[in-house]
């Protein structure tokens, strides 16, 4: 009708907006947690691993560049009445190896290549086991004796990760071997002890004596010993492999 007041429409009723509850928070708050720790894992496990590759790859192409050059970390000869047969006794005493100085540290030592690896497989071998060091190749134990030399010649590398290393060295047989080169020789040793068969803790640092596992025995021949986790995922577990000198053969 003409002049008749508009109708104010009808207001839908307010509805109340419900707060999110302590439940949903907290669930939204583990996904976040979760997705960070897979996105974190992911890292450690894939993108680490090409870096560390090409770290390796430097190292070994310098180290190889120095000893052409004359210069570069000196590995002392063997000692000459070292043993390589098992059980053998000798009247050679374990030489100590040189105190390296603060600049000789995370340096490339050695190169190690492992038959049963491949062709393909060649990794530098540092003074120390720091995380550099081990995302560098593998480290060298440094209260352990030289490549060699009467004793035990012990290394450590990650078996995931950082350039895995020693990704297959749970693979190892007895019989199989390891090479070690220096400047001036190249070292070859056979695996007596498979690192599938022997689990320690990482506390376990008998594996690092002079003679494993025979605390205070003077040393009679030149041994090597493997270490690696023993699981894919972080733990306290290790990998230990054993072996002894067969070959010297001077560059």
């Amino acid at each position: 009708m003409v002049g008749a007041a508009e109708e104010t429409p009808a207001q839908p009723p307010r509805t109340r907006r419900r707060r999110p509850s302590i439940l949903a928070i907290t669930g939204l708050l583990l996904i976040a947690i979760g997705l960070g720790s897979l996105g974190w894992m992911g890292y450690q496990y894939f993108g680490t691993n090409a870096p560390a590759q090409e770290a390796a790859k430097t190292e070994i192409s310098q180290l190889q560049d120095q000893w052409n050059n004359g210069s570069g970390i000196e590995v002392p000869a063997p000692s000459a009445t070292a043993s390589s047969t098992p059980g053998a006794t000798s009247t050679a005493t374990a030489t100590k190896g040189p105190a390296y100085t603060q600049a000789q540290l995370d340096k490339a030592m050695a190169i190690l290549t492992i038959p049963r690896f491949g062709a393909d497989y060649k990794v530098p071998i540092l003074v120390g086991t720091s995380d550099y060091a081990l995302s560098h190749g593998v480290g060298w134990y440094e209260n352990t004796q030289l490549p060699g030399q009467i004793g035990n010649f012990a290394i450590a590398g990650h078996r995931i990760t950082h350039g895995q290393p020693f990704a297959r060295l749970l693979e190892l047989k007895p019989g199989d071997k390891v090479i070690i080169e220096t400047k001036t020789y190249i070292f070859t040793y056979q695996v007596d002890e498979s690192p599938a068969q022997l689990t320690v803790q990482d506390v376990d640092t008998w594996v690092l004596d002079p003679v494993p596992g025979k605390t205070g025995v003077k040393p009679t021949q030149a041994l090597i010993t493997l270490t690696t986790c023993q699981d894919l995922f972080h733990s306290p577990d290790r990998s230990v492999g054993f072996g002894h000198l067969v070959d010297t053969t001077k560059k």
